[in-house]
């Protein structure tokens, strides 16, 4: 009975271990879950906005569904001499060369939003540089642009993402100002929402065929106008090189 006892709670303690293995070799975002449970895996983030005492700020429009309201937003732009990123999926360039190429034209930033808008955080290295690739190859076709800034689709990331971004030259941007203009919101509360977030350096997401775009497109930028903000595109306002990004994605220059 005694030698029984012993050998079942070997047994035990056996399994105990080999349990606590698999789970310490799962994958999370890229790494073990040993390594982020013992703390040595540092976990990637993106630039959602830049640490600044200027009073700047930049505003994005993602595009994957619709364009009909895509030159209206360019002529408000125009109006308030505001810079702008726009973010295209592959598959939107497909559909809207033109567009794309309008606006490149009118001397708004492009960045990639993806090729198929997928969940890429759940994709492999591969497909995420394939989706990647494909759609820089739409966007300089369509424009003649060179592509160095990327969207996550529904703002979704990991490790293995931003890796596979970085060796290709791309900046990960997310936001600090969503907008929610997808919502249906009316211009009214979109631009309400954005005005109680915005700050210096902030990130503002929005879409360029939302419901209440333009209405609220012009509202947000007299706002900031009036509050003393210069609006510009991404680049202009995030650095280049020399830089640190903290843990909430504020971009800090070294």
């Amino acid at each position: 009975m005694h030698f029984y006892v012993v050998k079942s709670r070997t047994i035990k303690i056996f399994l105990a271990i080999v349990l606590v293995a698999i789970l310490l070799s799962v994958s999370i975002d890229g790494a073990t879950s040993a390594q982020v449970y013992f703390g040595y895996f540092a976990r990637k983030v993106p630039i959602y906005c830049v640490d600044t005492d200027q009073k700047q700020v930049a505003i994005s429009f993602d595009a994957a569904w619709g364009a009909d309201k895509t030159q209206g937003i360019m002529d408000i732009l125009k109006e308030y001499d505001s810079g702008a990123t726009f973010f295209l999926v592959g598959f939107w360039v497909n559909d809207y060369p033109d567009m794309a190429q309008k606006i490149a034209e009118n001397g708004y930033e492009i960045g990639t939003h993806s090729n198929t808008h997928p969940d890429m955080a759940k994709l492999s290295k591969e497909t995420i540089k394939n989706e990647l690739e494909t759609s820089i190859a739409k966007i300089k076709e369509a424009t003649g642009k060179e592509v160095s800034l990327f969207r996550a689709p529904f703002g979704s990331y990991n490790n293995n993402l931003l890796e596979v971004a970085t060796d290709l030259g791309l900046k990960t941007i997310q936001w600090d100002v969503d907008s929610l203009d997808w919502k249906g919101l009316s211009a009214n509360d979109i631009t309400a929402r954005v005005m109680s977030k915005v700050k210096n350096g902030s990130i503002i997401l929005m879409h360029n065929n939302s419901d209440n775009i333009l209405d609220a497109l012009r509202l947000i930028l007299n706002r900031l106008q009036v509050a003393g903000y210069k609006v510009t595109s991404i680049s202009d306002l995030i650095h280049k090189e020399n830089y640190t990004i903290d843990r909430n994605g504020v971009q800090h220059k070294n």
